[in-house]
């Protein structure tokens, strides 16, 4: 990717971005909006899916744990949603840049018409030279108007915005062999040519008390964003400056090469 610009979504998840307690890690989170900022300010476009609204509420709220109803995660969602739009407005804008919220729930994916409106909203944005802030509706997604995890809107954000490359930056430094949680000869896959059903059997369980989704769910992100002809990368975001290697396009992670764009 070394002198070539490109159009980058970034995912950041729930783990990445708070602590256990559910409240914001700021300083990970100040370290990744400056690093976003460098690479627009490269000449890169670049896109941001954010997890963290349930979790930052449930912080907010000094809710016990991430609950399980459905009335309280969305209340924790609403809560949430505005105190982390708050922190990414405040710190993108000490760095000149301009953020766009968009919310999308499962409904706005399928239906065609909402669909064409999605697509409209995210280009424009681009063209202003805005940050899109793509998020799950959780404050009003129901069960079956859910996209279900940030990972696949991550996937679904950059085959829609024909992306070059999806990181989705995560608590565990890529695919491996086997759960390296268990297993201590479990070796990291540095690149996966296809994302093949003997790789899919790979997918674990989820990996974070606060997040939703684990490997399985960033598995089925890489077959909808490679097929779409968009690579992805896997990587530890504990330090977001790794987004530098990937932008040179060093080996970090796992990397999911795409097939010919559709």
């Amino acid at each position: 990717m070394k002198d070539k610009k490109h159009r980058i979504v970034v995912k950041v998840g729930t783990s990445t971005l708070a602590h256990e307690t559910g409240r914001l890690n700021i300083r990970r989170v100040e370290t990744l909006c400056r690093v976003l900022s460098d690479l627009k300010n490269a000449g890169h476009e670049v896109i941001l899916v954010s997890s963290g609204a349930i979790g930052m509420g449930v912080g907010k709220l000094n809710l016990p744990a991430r609950p399980r109803d459905i009335p309280t995660k969305q209340a924790a969602a609403a809560v949430g949603q505005c105190e982390l739009m708050y922190t990414y407005d405040k710190l993108f804008s000490e760095y000149n840049h301009t953020v766009g919220q968009i919310l999308l729930s499962g409904y706005d994916v399928e239906n065609e018409e909402s669909r064409v409106n999605f697509h409209n909203t995210l280009f424009r944005l681009l063209e202003l030279g805005a940050l899109p802030i793509i998020n799950e509706n959780d404050s009003v997604a129901t069960k079956e108007l859910r996209i279900g995890d940030n990972d696949t809107l991550g996937a679904i954000v950059a085959a829609s915005s024909g992306a070059d490359l999806l990181v989705l930056l995560s608590d565990i430094d890529g695919l491996y062999t086997a759960d390296p949680h268990r297993d201590p000869d479990a070796r990291l896959i540095p690149l996966v040519p296809e994302v093949t059903e003997e790789i899919m059997a790979l997918g674990g369980d989820p990996g974070s008390e606060l997040a939703v989704g684990g490997m399985a769910t960033k598995l089925l992100a890489a077959r909808i964003a490679t097929e779409a002809g968009c690579d992805m990368i896997i990587c530890n975001g504990e330090d977001p400056e790794v987004l530098y290697r990937v932008a040179a396009g060093e080996s970090v992670g796992t990397r999911f090469q795409r097939k010919e764009k559709k």
